[in-house]
């Protein structure tokens, strides 16, 4: 949003910022941006503009609504900052004649256009100071702790905090588990090795989740376990450097497409570029596990 604005402002565009989404595009909830408005932004989790979903909007009635609001307030484009449902809605604006841009933001990192999503490294850094922090009374106490973290129906998260944190077993929807392969037998051979705690990363979209793992541990071992679920502490805290890097430039990426008469565009980062693709392309595209990540991480845990 800061981004945005302060483009917006430099190439002499104004800027109104809806609230809660769809939702307040359809009533005309909406507040002036300027340039102290969204000053203190960058540093601050969250948005001020709220978040909210709407039935209405996935109606043609809503959408024509929603239309409406736009020439009401005489808007020439539309920035939407989220995952595929915001691109689709973007999509469905598109259609009926307005300039649009999506941005990706998302702590699932779950956007297949784009090798990264804005919030992704902030949840990751949130989701390791949590374990650090469980790993110290593991210790003490000689436990197994089963930690399941966020991200929807992809790994992304999951498997990159676990290589991280360096975690006995790490467990993905994108994988069947094989409890004695992927998860018994690193915790035995650990046990072996001498270790007296072990963490075991669990992604939420995983079958049974984190509860139904650690029944299987504790019963298959012995071991004292105790599941913790990181839950919505993952999408606050003060945004990492690389997020606030990452949203500036796809902030000041979307003005300057929409600047050149461009439309139904999503911006996306590739390796270290920003690139940009019709919407309708990257609401194809299918996003799978790093593959090398997914092998790293089978090679430190000991899984053959």
């Amino acid at each position: 949003i800061w981004a945005v604005v302060r483009t917006s402002l430099h190439m002499g565009i104004e800027c109104v910022g809806i609230r809660r989404g769809y939702h307040g595009l359809i009533n005309g909830d909406f507040t002036k941006l300027t340039f102290e408005s969204v000053s203190d932004l960058s540093r601050r989790g969250g948005t001020m503009l709220y978040s909210a979903r709407s039935e209405e909007f996935k109606t043609p009635a809503g959408q024509e609504r929603a239309v409406a609001t736009c020439k009401m307030l005489g808007l020439d484009a539309l920035v939407g900052i989220g995952g595929d449902g915001t691109f689709s809605g973007l999509l469905c604006l598109a259609k009926r004649g307005l300039s649009v841009v999506g941005i990706p933001g998302t702590i699932d990192n779950d956007i297949a256009c784009s090798s990264y999503t804005i919030g992704y490294d902030t949840a990751c850094n949130t989701a390791l100071e949590s374990i650090d922090k469980l790993r110290d009374t593991m210790q003490s106490h000689e436990r197994c702790s089963v930690v399941e973290v966020m991200g929807h129906r992809a790994g992304h998260l999951a498997l990159t905090v676990g290589v991280a944190c360096g975690a006995t077993a790490v467990i993905v929807p994108e994988h069947p588990v094989d409890y004695e392969a992927d998860l018994l037998e690193p915790i035995r051979r650990a046990r072996l090795a001498g270790r007296t705690h072990f963490m075991i990363i669990v992604a939420e979209g995983v079958e049974g989740g984190a509860y139904s793992i650690g029944k299987v541990i504790e019963e298959a071992t012995a071991l004292d376990t105790r599941v913790t679920v990181l839950g919505h502490i993952q999408r606050g805290g003060s945004p990492s450097s690389r997020d606030r890097i990452t949203a500036t430039y796809m902030g000041y990426e979307a003005v300057r497409l929409l600047a050149e008469g461009k439309t139904c565009r999503v911006v996306a980062l590739q390796g270290e570029n920003y690139v940009d693709y019709d919407i309708t392309e990257a609401l194809q595209m299918t996003k799978s596990l790093d593959q090398h990540t997914y092998e790293v991480m089978r090679a430190l845990t000991g899984v053959h």
